[in-house]
């Protein structure tokens, strides 16, 4: 009977709970209490916090390898659709369908303010780049400054796989902290008088252009950066469906059921690669760092050359819908119209700002091509 006790024991996850296993539960317990009581990109943050609990939890084996008579595990396997570059696709094929560009293409010159975000991505590159890291580490932690998830883990599962949870945990973490992080940028870098400006309404754009426009973009894009065309084509494949208008349960498939099922494969699995080792070194706090800068760097370049447009319009377009041009669709944008509204009630900056919003989203998949095009 003792002996049977002493095998339970032996056997049992308290047995063989390490160090860093438990950080890594404490650590997990952490993301989901940011994730369901302060509601920080709940939709993500709780799968991948609750795949770092599972994976953690001594001799489970969700992420063990297939072999001999170890069929492995189920995490192991679902991990394929993250590890091949699938779910990350996946999702922008949906956020297509969810995206209107009509912002955009009634003000053209916007693309430039989402060109502009995208250069904290550089910025974090070199850096990181100076401070140790390989050309493709950097890269990966790079793109955190394009604020958009999906388009950090595509790129970080070709160039730095080994940083994916860090990479895509700082991702998400920056992404829910838009309207912290933002708000002191916009102000430091733009006057009262800017702030207050009324921009206004923007043309009707036709259904004949929003049908052209993804079509257009992808052939374009794609001859330029062949490299960006997985998840430029995605996302103007959903967005194609979107407006066309013959197939709606097409469209809400994809905004819907589809979104919210592959959201959950990639967060669980995304958590499920989250190593005590890699947690605790000091690779994960340069991630940390670097994103940040990152991410102010694309935000103040946004601002700047909003402010560059401020003054070349003869004071028409107010600087902060550049703020909006990193990829956090549509929490950046809804920033720049709090921020304006606190200025000026009668501020309505949302439409205005949705324009360089959703040419972030572009932006960021062309600078992950860029990337992948040089490192992969």
């Amino acid at each position: 009977m003792l002996e049977i006790f002493q095998q339970m024991i032996e056997t049992s996850g308290f047995e063989n709970l390490s160090f860093n296993n438990l950080f890594m539960i404490v650590l997990a317990c952490i993301f989901l209490y940011l994730g369901i009581k302060k509601e920080y990109e709940p939709y993500l943050m709780v799968p991948i916090a609750f795949g770092i609990l599972l994976v953690n939890l001594p001799l489970a084996g969700l992420m063990s390898e297939a072999a001999n008579n170890n069929p492995g595990g189920l995490f192991y396997y679902l991990y394929q659709g993250t590890n091949l570059g699938i779910y990350p696709p996946l999702i922008f094929l949906c956020l297509g369908a969810s995206t209107d560009f009509g912002p955009l293409i009634a003000n053209p010159k916007t693309i430039l303010l989402g060109g502009a975000a995208q250069f904290g991505i550089f910025a974090a590159f070199f850096l990181a780049t100076a401070l140790g890291m390989t050309p493709q580490e950097s890269g990966a932690v790079g793109i955190i400054g394009g604020a958009d998830g999906p388009t950090a883990i595509f790129v970080t599962t070709r160039l730095a796989p080994h940083l994916l949870s860090a990479i895509a945990l700082a991702a998400y973490s920056y992404m829910a902290l838009v309207p912290i992080i933002q708000p002191p940028i916009i102000r430091l870098l733009t006057t009262e008088k800017e702030r207050k400006i009324q921009m206004t309404q923007a043309r009707t754009v036709s259904q004949t252009e929003k049908i052209l426009f993804p079509i257009v973009t992808t052939i374009f894009i794609s001859l330029i950066v062949p490299s960006a065309t997985t998840l430029i084509g995605c996302l103007m494949l959903g967005n194609l469906i979107k407006e066309i208008r013959i197939v709606p349960k097409l469209t809400e498939t994809l905004t819907n059921s589809m979104m919210y099922i592959v959201t959950i494969l990639l967060g669980v699995t995304v958590g499920a690669k989250a190593d005590g080792d890699l947690f605790l070194s000091p690779v994960t706090l340069k991630i940390i760092v670097l994103g940040l800068l990152a991410f102010a760097i694309g935000t103040a370049s946004g601002v700047l050359l909003g402010k560059v447009m401020y003054k070349l319009s003869g004071g028409k377009i107010n600087p902060m819908i550049g703020a909006a041009g990193v990829s956090a669709v549509p929490m950046a944008a809804r920033v720049v119209q709090k921020v304006g509204q606190h200025e000026n009630p009668n501020n309505y900056l949302l439409m205005h700002a949705m324009g360089p919003n959703v040419a972030g989203v572009i932006g960021s998949a062309v600078a992950a091509g860029v990337l992948l095009a040089f490192f992969s």
